[in-house]
């Protein structure tokens, strides 16, 4: 069989079908959550997207209150499961030709989520279209299974699996070729401040702090007001000019608004960005601020002082890669004061002594550590049918070894009791996930719904 000519018939459809998904801005927004729309409107066209081109190509189709659907092909009482994602992350500012405006040029497919993950999702969704249209003999059933929560809290695929079968194994195609067997543990949690007696007579009030939108993205902006009578244009300009930083300061009566500019990444690699936040609290750190403010920027420039979690004695490592530790979220206004903590973990840390560990720091510093999501960490046999099958597949069509790797992301195929990633970026090829201006080679789209296609047949022959 010829997988990728197959393709190669379908690439006009399939770039038409995936253009009309990414002009969807799914981002979660549960401030309009309604009845079967848990995390949006926008969230729940996309769902509908994808059930209407399923029901156009004749697949089986079934809603779980909007959180997540399937579209099914074949019968048997087995169940292959293709785990993908329709949610996206907040687009951000300085996109070339617009996040919801897919573009090609030079080969590439610009938009929000032709990355991550909708591009794979498409890709995915080829391949079983190719394998129903050519009418291949299956023994198992063959599940697509779109998620709409996996850049929040994963409450989509914890509902859909109350409710429907968990399948005998399966991939997500939401990573890295070839094999993705091994994924860190996935930390979340809410760090909030303390109130502390104010001491009068201070010239500087930090009267906000704010930068982040998700606690897997390094945030790429940061604001801060400031109350002082001071003149302090002159020592914000040398602050960026000595750390090639990009900011503004205004001044209005009797108080500054000062912003900073940093790169936008995925949490999974937090060196790979520049953290707004932590670049912004470098310059209000040399200033006599009230207490209460002090001890935020304090903290702030304490936690996240490197991506590893050296300067608070977490730090672990194994075959699985580095423990990481992101700062995404930040907002000091009002009543509220918190900041968020992204930690990836390895396999064989014991995660819990690191844990007590940064609850002791924090207290230390005034604040409480509130676990929000933790999902710990996801491992399948390398001699598992799953992965030599698809080792099988990866080889034969690209004639390279399938080596097995570990990451510090999480996908969905840790929601599955047997599952591994699988694509859809081949090695080599820039990762630009949650960034700006985020694409997917096309090439590497039609070559990975080639490989799709055979991986879901030898699954599920």
């Amino acid at each position: 069989m010829n997988w990728r000519q197959e393709v190669d018939a379908r690439t006009d459809a399939f770039l038409e079908d995936l253009k009309g998904l990414l002009q969807i801005p799914s981002v979660l927004d549960e401030a309009k959550a309604g009845p079967n729309e848990p995390f949006g409107p926008e969230v729940r066209r996309a769902l509908d997207y994808m059930f209407a081109l399923g029901e156009r190509d004749g697949f089986v189709t079934k809603d779980v209150g909007g959180y997540a659907g399937h579209l099914e092909y074949g019968s048997g009482e087995e169940i292959v499961g293709i785990l993908c994602h329709l949610d996206v992350v907040p687009a951000g500012d300085g996109w070339t030709y617009g996040a919801f405006n897919p573009t090609i040029a030079d080969g590439k497919l610009f938009a929000r989520g032709s990355n991550d993950d909708k591009g794979p999702t498409m890709a995915a969704y080829y391949g079983l279209r190719i394998v129903k249209e050519l009418g291949l003999p299956l023994s198992k059933r063959v599940r697509l299974i779109a998620g709409c929560d996996e850049e929040s809290e994963w409450r989509c695929v914890r509902e859909y699996f109350k409710q429907e079968a968990m399948p005998t194994y399966g991939f997500a195609p939401d990573a890295d070729f070839p094999i993705i067997n091994a994924e860190k543990g996935l930390y979340d949690g809410v760090l909030k401040q303390l109130p502390i007696q104010r001491v009068p007579g201070s010239k500087y009030h930090l009267v906000s702090f704010v930068s982040g939108e998700r606690p897997n993205m390094v945030p790429d902006f940061a604001t801060a007001v400031l109350k002082t009578d001071d003149v302090l244009e002159e020592k914000f300009e040398a602050y960026l000019e000595k750390y090639e930083a990009d900011g503004t300061c205004t001044w209005d009566a009797g108080t500054y608004t000062f912003t900073m500019k940093g790169v936008a990444a995925h949490a999974m690699e937090p060196d790979n960005g520049v953290n707004a936040a932590y670049v912004l609290a470098g310059f209000l750190l040399a200033l006599p601020l009230d207490i209460q403010g002090e001890r935020y920027i304090e903290f702030i420039r304490h936690v996240f002082a490197d991506s590893r979690g050296i300067s608070l004695g977490i730090e672990a490592t194994d075959e699985t890669g580095d423990l990481t530790i992101n700062g995404g979220v930040f907002r000091y206004e009002g009543d509220e004061r918190t900041a968020t903590v992204n930690i990836r973990y390895p396999y064989t840390a014991k995660f819990e002594e690191r844990l007590q560990n940064l609850k002791e720091i924090a207290l230390s510093f005034g604040f409480e550590l509130s676990t929000r999501h933790h999902m710990p960490p996801h491992h399948v046999a390398e001699d598992h049918p799953l992965v030599t099958t698809l080792a099988g597949v990866y080889e034969r069509q690209t004639g390279e070894s399938a080596d097995l790797m570990a990451i510090g992301g999480g996908t969905y195929a840790r929601s599955l009791e047997a599952g591994v990633a699988f694509g859809a970026l081949f090695p080599g090829a820039k990762d630009v996930a949650h960034q700006v201006d985020e694409y997917m080679e096309i090439e590497d789209l039609l070559r990975a719904a080639a490989i799709y296609a055979e991986a879901i047949y030898e699954l599920a022959k």
